[in-house]
């Protein structure tokens, strides 16, 4: 789950972690009103789930209350196109008002959950206010990590040695350190997958803050987290991810491609994935339908996969585990029936109940293709959609 920059400072600051002073509008002239109580000079942010703001026109620096309400009537209602929304953007709500800083560094700061090593990792760099892919693949010297020990974890002496990388000196350390400290207690207690600040900045008067800021959080552990669920803006949200955990299907991801997939198993997901990418396809989705015995949920998830127009074939790859065959064959053909436009249905079924479930779908009359194993049966999900 994502949450807004503002949102994210003001969980950020209730942990300790220095932001400028700024409130959200959602018209013009509260913007102008916001400016006036900052002294009006101030920065018009617009607040939607993506980076990249800036050059999308949604961030604009304001000299006076006029100027602010003008930026703001601009980036209001405006459809933000950046490398993180696609090309269809995202339309503008709400936007931030905030205190306009005299920057004297950009740097970056980040708190993430290291994947090799099962640690949280915080990421530092001289590079701040630039894409950190950017850096990485330029120039992967210039990123500095400590590993954190969750029972200890974020040791002064870590919290230094990324101060020492960054070229932080006297009182600057000492506030940057602090801060590496709050990031990390609100990374740990919000059980965030990623907190990162970009750019944390100094001041020409000596102060350390966050200019800008984001988190995400681990939506398994929403359940303990009611204030940060709160939170949760479902309009920057895919609408059919949406649509599908309101329905139960949690592990529902959207991409780019055009071979739909239902699953019974994460990691069988990310191989059907990689299967149909070997076989020179795309998938559309990532779908983990986990053990759901229940032929609505099928024909929900069958359902929710057709309705992207991009999809041109959908691949069913059930194996093993405790799902019942013959209740996913049921599934499909009712889903079959259900759908608007004919889309080729590849599957591969293997496990509980198999024969009833073969039974079913050779009775039913109905096209669906079928595969022996994974390897077969994503050749025949591309070939399907490339047909179509």
């Amino acid at each position: 789950m994502k949450v807004h920059e503002f949102q994210a400072k003001q969980i950020l600051a209730a942990f300790g972690v220095p932001v400028p002073q700024g409130r959200t509008a959602t018209t013009a002239a509260e913007a102008r009103e916001i400016a006036a109580s900052l002294g009006g000079k101030c920065v018009v942010k617009a607040q939607i789930h993506a980076g990249g703001r800036g050059k999308g026109g949604g961030v604009k620096l304001a000299n006076s209350p006029d100027e602010a309400e003008q930026a703001a009537s601009q980036i209001l209602g405006m459809q933000l196109v950046t490398h993180q929304t696609g090309p269809e953007g995202q339309r503008v709500k709400t936007v931030l008002i905030e205190e306009q800083m005299a920057v004297e560094r950009e740097l970056y700061l980040a708190v993430l959950i290291d994947g090799a090593s099962a640690r949280p990792v915080m990421m530092a760099s001289a590079a701040g206010g630039m894409e950190i892919e950017e850096v990485a693949a330029k120039t992967p010297e210039a990123i500095h990590r400590v590993s954190i020990d969750p029972v200890t974890g974020l040791q002064p002496h870590l919290a230094r040695e990324l101060c020492f990388d960054l070229g932080l000196s006297g009182d600057e350390q000492k506030q940057a350190a602090k801060l590496m400290t709050a990031l990390y207690a609100a990374f740990i207690e919000k059980d965030a997958s990623l907190a990162e600040i970009n750019p944390l900045v100094t001041t020409k008067d000596g102060r350390v803050l966050a200019l800008d800021a984001k988190m995400n959080f681990d939506d398994n552990a929403l359940f303990r987290h009611a204030e940060v669920e709160a939170l949760r803006d479902r309009d920057e949200e895919d609408p059919s991810e949406v649509e599908a955990q309101s329905k139960g299907i949690s592990n529902f991801i959207k991409l780019e491609g055009n071979i739909g997939c239902l699953v019974n198993g994460a990691g069988l997901a990310m191989a059907t994935m990689d299967s149909i990418k070997l076989a020179g396809g795309e998938p559309a989705n990532f779908l983990d339908i986990a053990t759901a015995n229940d032929v609505t949920k099928v024909v929900d998830a069958l359902t929710i996969i057709a309705a992207d127009p991009n999809v041109r074939a959908i691949l069913v790859n059930i194996f093993g585990g405790m799902a019942r065959v013959d209740v996913i064959a049921e599934g499909i053909i009712q889903a079959q029936r259900q759908m608007e436009k004919a889309i080729p249905v590849v599957a591969r079924l293997a496990g509980t109940n198999v024969e009833e479930g073969e039974r079913l779908i050779n009775e039913s009359g109905l096209p669906v293709i079928r595969a022996a194993d994974l390897g077969e049966a994503a050749a025949k999900a591309v070939e399907a959609a490339r047909a179509a």
